[in-house]
């Protein structure tokens, strides 16, 4: 959208504060603000810091009068092109309407002014710089969706490229086990490749899950309802999802959550999916033997999910920009390679259509992670205040 336009300068020079009050009153305008010297120097002055849409200058100043004014403005880089209207009481000979137009000018008016003829060369100056603001202001905006355009595509290209890397291990996986399914015989060995494939597989469907997740979620046609549910049931059932997870990392995992039934509006399912998430992003980016702790307090109107570890944490730099997609493949290295990097984009979107907010807080590289979930406990509305850290 774009934004409101600036208000346009008129510089307005004259040694006699009462033409300088008299001008201003024949100009005033909405959008328009008058900026006024009294002498050559005071105009070099504000020159120098406003941008100005058109110059009224008196011909006989003391001083420095008004063409060695416009002299000094057609030699200033910021000044060169601004137009100027000449003004003068003097007698409007041809020699002196030459050196007007030799020293810059667009224009040469003798006093006594006629309002309407001023008003009306004035006019054309000030739609001319609006026009050059929203010309600008266009071209800002373009500028705006061409480097989203650029960094949509570029996205797309990663995604491909990290898409085509997840999928073509477990497939080779899978192949390289079906051709040692047609030559062992042995129940153990058999049942072990039957387990190998089987994560194979799990893994691979999660992936596509999150996909489509995603996608769905932008599209508006994820699947969402909310409805009471028990706030503990919930965290109870993540854990259970994310058991297998944390023990394969050999992590001790620590649960603080409140002993009795917690009532609060909100799908089980997704939510489920949320707390699952940071579960397993705690998991995935903490040393083997790390400690993973999961929390919630519950308050008048909202609820605290709170799920932090020792692991590798996250640099300063990169927690504004953690909940968007394919960050963690940027921040976290080759660690990171084992996922797509939409896990907390999408946990990011199920807490807003919750009403929720998540933030993160790190204390840098190694630190530990932790990440904050509150969640409106009567319904879908906003949180009192952001989780972000």
């Amino acid at each position: 959208m774009t934004q409101p336009l600036a208000p346009v300068n008129f510089l307005l020079v004259d040694d006699l504060e009462e033409n300088l009050v008299a001008l201003e009153a024949l100009l005033k305008r909405d959008g328009l603000v008058c900026l006024k010297a009294r002498s050559g120097e005071e105009a070099l002055e504000l020159l120098l810091v406003h941008d100005i849409a058109l110059a009224l200058l008196d011909v006989q100043m003391p001083g420095m009068d008004g063409y060695q004014l416009a002299e000094f403005m057609r030699g200033n880089a910021r000044a060169r092109h601004v137009p100027i209207i000449f003004l003068t009481a003097g007698a409007g000979d041809g020699q002196r309407r030459f050196r007007s137009y030799e020293a810059g000018a667009v224009d040469f008016i003798q006093k006594p002014i006629e309002p309407d003829v001023l008003r009306g060369k004035a006019a054309v100056f000030f739609d001319l710089h609006q026009q050059r603001q929203q010309i600008r202001a266009q071209r800002d905006e373009l500028q705006a969706y061409a480097d989203q355009l650029r960094a949509a595509d570029r996205y797309k290209t990663e995604f491909i490229a990290m898409l085509g890397h997840e999928l073509r291990n477990p497939i080779m996986a899978m192949g390289a086990g079906l051709t040692l399914l047609k030559r062992r015989r042995d129940p153990a060995q058999v049942a072990e490749l039957h387990e190998r494939m089987d994560r194979q597989v799990s893994h691979m469907t999660r992936l596509v899950e999150d996909m489509l997740d995603i996608s769905r979620i932008g599209q508006g046609k994820i699947g969402f309802k909310l409805e009471q549910a028990d706030l503990v049931e919930i965290l109870k059932t993540a854990v259970e999802s994310s058991q297998t997870h944390i023990e394969i990392g050999a992590h001790q995992l620590s649960l603080d959550i409140p002993a009795g039934p917690v009532p609060v509006q909100a799908d089980p399912t997704r939510l489920s999916q949320v707390v699952s998430n940071l579960l397993n992003n705690a998991a995935k980016y903490t040393p083997s033997g790390g400690r993973i702790r999961l929390t919630a307090q519950v308050g008048e109107d909202v609820a605290e999910i709170v799920v932090s570890d020792n692991g590798r944490g996250i640099p300063p730099e990169k927690q504004a920009e953690i909940f968007e997609i394919f960050a963690q493949v940027q921040s976290h290295g080759a660690a990171a390679q084992s996922g797509l990097g939409i896990g907390l984009a999408l946990v990011k979107q199920l807490v807003e259509l919750h009403g929720g907010a998540i933030g993160v807080e790190s204390e840098g590289t190694g630190r530990g992670s932790t990440f904050t979930v509150r969640l409106p406990l009567h319904g879908r509305r906003p949180c009192p205040r952001s989780a972000a850290a």
